[in-house]
């Protein structure tokens, strides 16, 4: 739990930092933060439901030979 929010909020910093960056005249460009800031959160999402899902047990048998 703690190093998935330690890594949500060093991406945060990042999306933010990339988008004030980005901007160009404007104050901020909230698409790219935002999509960014989002691409975090999915991989953070798939990387907790591949903790969670249960393994095979065929994988863990041997051959037998």
């Amino acid at each position: 739990m703690t190093r998935s929010v330690l890594v949500l909020l060093f991406f945060l910093l990042l999306s933010l930092g990339v988008g004030f960056l980005l901007s160009g005249d404007d104050y901020f460009d909230w698409p790219i933060a935002g999509g960014l800031f989002a691409v975090a959160v999915v991989g953070e999402l798939f990387r907790w439901w591949l903790r969670r899902k249960p393994a095979k047990n065929s994988a863990r048998q041997s051959s037998g030979i």
